[in-house]
């Protein structure tokens, strides 16, 4: 990441960063036909940011706020019939896009499923889920689309590109309360989109290890080498934290390897 980064906003320079599995990777560590990408609603909610991933075949996993508006999957825009005059009038979707927190609830309280996604210090975690494919609105998403597929295929028809919203119902709320955007495949299990979606307080964690753990906010420095050289070293002593940690337990006293190959004797 050069100089130049710190003129971008956060969602650019991210969707800019094209992710790669690191060779070494294997069991216990995810392995994945895409990397796949998290965040919270600033990322969620930018059109363009999640156009990019997309571009670059980078499945993701973002919040979004409960008033961001998309159409439902089934939606299909039709043209006003063409007077001869002028310009052909484009595709447009004819009803208004719903609120995210609108078209869930639409779905009623049975139609969200009963997953947990992990055992936690206090039992397991569990809540309520609904995943359907849905077309983003807006102005910007709208430009995106017509532009892409312009370049592709020479013509738009007016079809909003589809991801999965997934909402989350807790079971004492009134009302749904979270709401994410996927693009990854639409056959995905909804276990799968909620492990996904719940694993960014293990992001978090981590940050938290690199920056006081081991040191990350430490860099006093004033040169590009000296920053990345730093954080190099931070991410490869995470890296190996996070090895020892997922490794099978060491051998305790009383396994096998560890016990004398002749009994002893007691005088």
């Amino acid at each position: 990441m050069g100089r130049q980064a710190a003129k971008h906003r956060k969602p650019r320079t991210a969707a800019g960063y094209k992710p790669h599995p690191p060779p070494w990777a294997s069991p216990p560590y995810e392995r994945e036909d895409q990397p796949r990408q998290k965040g919270r609603a600033g990322y969620g909610q930018n059109a363009d940011f999640r156009a990019g991933l997309s571009e670059r075949g980078i499945g993701y996993a973002m919040a979004v706020r409960s008033d961001m508006t998309v159409h439902p999957h089934d939606a299909r825009p039709t043209a006003p019939a063409w007077s001869g005059n002028g310009r052909k009038p484009q595709p447009r979707y004819r009803h208004k896009p719903s609120p995210v927190s609108a078209l869930a609830m639409s779905h009623g309280r049975p139609a969200f499923r009963e997953v947990t996604w992990r055992q936690g210090s206090r039992g397991p975690m569990r809540s309520h889920f609904l995943a359907v494919r849905v077309r983003p609105a807006g102005v910007r998403a709208r430009r995106l689309a017509q532009a892409a597929a312009t370049a592709e295929h020479g013509h738009w028809d007016g079809v909003l590109p589809d991801v999965t919203l997934l909402a989350e119902w807790p079971e004492d709320a009134q009302q749904p309360t979270d709401y994410w955007l996927t693009g990854l495949p639409a056959g995905t299990p909804l276990p799968e989109l909620v492990r996904l979606t719940k694993i960014r307080w293990r992001i978090e964690h981590d940050y938290r290890e690199l920056k006081h753990g081991l040191g990350l906010d430490h860099f006093e420095g004033r040169s590009w080498a000296g920053w990345h050289h730093h954080v190099t070293l931070v991410t490869a002593a995470h890296a190996f934290l996070t090895e020892q940690r997922l490794a099978p337990k060491a051998d305790t006293a009383d396994s096998p390897s560890t016990r004398p190959s002749t009994p002893s004797k007691t005088c």
